[in-house]
C-alpha cells in the first residue's frame, strides 16, 4: 500500500506492492482466500486499504501495526536501501 517510490527505495523481500490509489486495479488479481498482510510507511494508508479490500469480500486482511517504520525494526529481510531521490 506504499507508494511505487517508498517501495523501491526498500521493501521487505519478497513483497508485492498495490499502491493505495491503485488497489481496484488489482483485486482480480488478489485470491480472496490467501491472507494479505497490508501496510504503508506509518499505517494510515493501510487502514483505508484493509478496509477497502474487506469491502471487496476480501477478508483476510491483517494490518501491520506501525507499517514500515516498525518493520524496519525487526529481522525480516530487507532489500537494500536505495535513495529515492536516485530513483527515476
Amino acid at each position: 500500500m506504499r507508494k511505487v517510490t517508498e517501495f523501491q527505495a526498500e521493501h521487505v523481500d519478497g513483497a508485492e506492492n498495490y499502491p493505495l490509489s491503485f488497489i481496484n486495479d488489482h483485486l482480480a488479481s488478489m485470491v480472496s482466500k490467501d491472507t494479505f498482510y497490508v501496510h504503508c510507511a506509518g499505517g494510515y494508508r493501510s487502514v483505508i486499504a484493509a478496509s477497502i479490500l474487506k469491502a471487496r469480500g476480501i477478508h483476510q486482511v491483517v494490518d501491520v501495526a506501525g507499517g514500515f517504520k516498525a518493520m524496519q525494526q525487526t529481522d525480516l529481510p530487507m532489500t537494500d536501501y536505495v535513495c529515492p531521490t536516485t530513483l527515476n
